[in-house]
């Protein structure tokens, strides 16, 4: 008779990359922050209380059962629009755009909230309609309206980047749960001129565009993005060591955010850099493992959009740092500074943890004659 664990392994590398987080975060923030504050820690105090509220997150997804979102998702999902329609109307400006809601003095990201919703609603929406998905009217329409609204209302803010992640990790999802090929094509056909004119309509993406594909260096545009690539340089194979970083001396935007992966590679070289890049990979293998053996197929779509989501982020916030990307403004997970980011990522991770401890990946043995808990089917299951 058993009852089974969590996935410890990837609740290790997770809360791994949140220790990480704070010796790189106050060593890419401190000179930012005595530039702006005189206070050396202004940035680290307020990452670590939201590195706990984030551990929180995760024990809080880690302890729901995984199907209540199957009831939930579209609610939330509701109410994650209304969020975003009243950012649009009511939210304050910050750097050119409108994607925060504040009270006091506290902020909240809405499109973060709404990326995580939707997805978790797709999951729920391919299991009820399962074969039906196929159907043109009736499965794949009615899938896409709710994409798109949420695309719209983050693309209004203006979000490029979160806006694109949100249409590749939906259909992504939606690929996965069995939509034809065909109408995922026809769309991604139709999607493309559409997100070339939001470019070209907005002269400052279209010279960052322009900039990047002819690597040119000069200029405001992509000032951010050569600096990065110079931490890397000054890191070589080792590294400089850990707060001996030049670029984080008000020489890289965003050292702290966007662009901490540049100072891990300058501080902790190739070595430290492919090192994050490698538990990022453990946390993709276990979470598509996970999917591979939930016992539903909601559980199995959940894990593969939280893995994807996580895994995503990661490459392309490397990609940015490394040159690879034109500057995207999406933070690394669990690295980076932020709040609403790190907060649903924590809690997406939670729930991930909760899908492992319904398959039969960890066993735990117990003795024999004692009473056997209902199985998982029976959806009295618990996480331990």
């Amino acid at each position: 008779m058993q009852k089974n664990h969590i996935d410890i392994w990837l609740m290790v590398a997770v809360l791994g990359l949140m220790v990480i987080s704070l010796g790189v975060v106050y060593s890419a923030s401190a000179e930012w922050a005595y530039a702006r504050y005189e206070n050396q820690n202004h940035y680290i105090d307020l990452h670590a209380i939201k590195i706990l509220l984030s551990i929180g997150a995760l024990f809080a997804g880690l302890s729901i059962p995984y199907r209540v979102y199957k009831k939930l998702a579209k609610p939330a999902l509701i109410i994650a629009i209304a969020f975003l329609a009243v950012t649009l109307l009511l939210g304050g400006e910050t750097k050119g755009a409108v994607r925060w809601l504040h009270y006091g003095g506290l902020g909240f990201q809405p499109s973060e909230f709404a990326k995580f919703t939707l997805l978790f609603y797709l999951c729920a929406l391919l299991t009820v309609k399962g074969e039906t998905i196929r159907d043109l009217k009736k499965g794949f329409i009615p899938a896409m309206v709710w994409v798109g609204i949420v695309t719209l209302l983050v693309m209004l803010q203006p979000n490029f980047s979160t806006a694109a992640m949100i249409i590749i990790l939906s259909i992504m999802i939606l690929f996965v749960g069995g939509v034809r090929f065909s109408h995922l094509t026809a769309t991604m056909g139709c999607l493309i001129p559409v997100l070339a004119g939001y470019i070209l309509i907005a002269p400052y993406r279209l010279q960052r565009m322009k900039l990047f594909m002819q690597s040119r260096t000069n200029g405001r545009a992509n000032y951010q993005l050569w600096q990065g690539m110079i931490g890397f340089g000054n890191g070589g194979i080792f590294g400089v060591g850990p707060g001996e970083s030049r670029q984080r001396d008000l020489f890289l935007p965003e050292s702290y955010n966007d662009f901490v992966y540049s100072i891990i590679g300058e501080e902790y070289g190739f070595i430290g850099a492919v090192f994050i890049l490698a538990v990022f990979l453990f946390i993709m293998i276990r979470g598509y493992k996970i999917a591979k053996n939930a016992k539903d197929d909601f559980g199995r779509y959940l894990a593969i959009a939280i893995t994807g989501t996580i895994t995503l982020y990661a490459v392309v916030n490397a990609c940015v740092a490394l040159g690879i990307f034109p500057t995207t403004g999406l933070p690394m997970p669990f690295i980076s500074y932020g709040g609403s980011a790190l907060l649903m990522t924590a809690f997406g991770a939670g729930v991930l943890l909760n899908i492992s401890a319904y398959t039969d990946m960890h066993p735990r043995i117990v003795k024999a004659g004692t009473a056997m808990e209902p199985p998982p089917s029976a959806e009295l299951g618990k996480a331990y």
